[in-house]
């Protein structure tokens, strides 16, 4: 696995991943999914800095054009989305993946409080796409699609 996080550039043309979902106000999820993707060939790109300090000019315009430019970047996209928060930026970013033919992977915690509406409009949408409860799935389906054993 090459890791990726922002604000680092990524430019290669190897299978890349991107990792979304939620980062403010949430445990580190991204920690543990790349724990269990340590072994693939894959190119992770993780937009959860562990700097993020507001008092920096344009930080926040920074986060969200390098999330923007690496959505389109990827080869792949998966998306978590945690118990702890609704993550509006993240179905935001969903909806917009939804409507092209990227490669998707979605889980949500069994108590995400929107978990209705993402399963709802994945089938009408992305009928093709399994949606699954645990990280661990998660990391399953990737394992698969990257071809790693």
């Amino acid at each position: 696995m090459r890791y990726i996080e922002c604000p680092q550039e990524y430019s290669g043309k190897e299978k890349s991943l991107f990792l979304a979902g939620g980062i403010t106000g949430c445990v580190d999820w991204q920690l543990e999914l790349l724990d269990l993707l340590k072994d693939t060939d894959l190119v992770i790109l993780n937009p959860r800095r562990k700097n993020f300090d507001l008092s920096i000019s344009n930080i926040e315009e920074e986060q969200i054009a390098w999330e923007f430019n690496h959505l389109n970047k990827a080869d792949a996209v998966s998306f978590w989305f945690p118990k702890e928060t609704l993550c509006p930026i993240t179905l935001y970013e969903l909806g917009k993946i939804s409507m092209g033919n990227k490669k998707l992977f979605i889980g949500l915690d069994p108590s995400y409080a929107r978990k209705n509406d993402v399963l709802t409009q994945t089938k009408l949408i992305r009928p093709d796409v399994k949606i699954i409860y645990s990280l661990r799935d998660l990391a399953e389906q990737i394992i698969s699609w990257s071809g790693f054993q």
